[in-house]
């Protein structure tokens, strides 16, 4: 019996002395540098500014008028009529209540846009790691890892692939 199992283990051993002398090449890519060093990244944040500057100075403004009219209850408040700042106070909560849901829409806008623009620079990043692991040789490449040596990261090369290339027309 004891025979049996130790012939049951000779094949798991010799297996496992091949997986551990087994040598692969393997590459490490930072998303996050990527995400905001590459040239398409960096067109991309620019586009979205540009896209949504004018809302955020809209929003800026409401948020002036709302400081300058809380300002104003503050400082009036007491000698006013009581229909008066009655009226004041409710044109104030209506108007917090407008700046609070444009401030959501903006900010849902804005995440969405993000990430459609993010999605294409990450599908383009994908293309050039996968070009530069078939062209290497490697065997494997980590775009997630809690430590990677330096000596395995490839990530300055797929932002100068990225760099190299044209915009994607649309």
């Amino acid at each position: 019996m004891k025979k049996l199992h130790i012939l049951a283990l000779v094949p798991l051993l010799a297996l496992a002395a091949g997986v551990a002398h087994a040598e692969g090449k393997i590459g490490f890519v930072n998303l996050d540098r990527i995400l905001r060093d590459a040239a398409p990244a960096v067109r991309a944040q620019k586009k979205i500014e540009a896209e949504f500057s004018k809302r955020d100075q809209e929003l800026q403004k409401l948020a002036e008028q709302l400081k300058r009219m809380q300002d104003s209850l503050e400082r009036n408040g007491v000698t006013l009529a009581e229909s008066e700042r009655q009226r004041r106070e409710r044109e104030f909560a209506e108007l917090t209540r407008d700046f609070q849901r444009k401030q959501r829409e903006f900010r849902e806008d804005l995440n969405q846009r993000r990430n459609e623009e993010l999605a294409g620079v990450l599908e383009r990043a994908n293309r050039a790691v996968r070009q530069i692991a078939e062209q290497e040789k490697f065997d494997i490449i980590f775009q997630e890892a809690v430590y990677a040596s330096p000596r395995i990261d490839i990530t300055d090369k797929v932002i100068k692939a990225l760099d190299d290339t044209k915009p994607a027309a649309k």
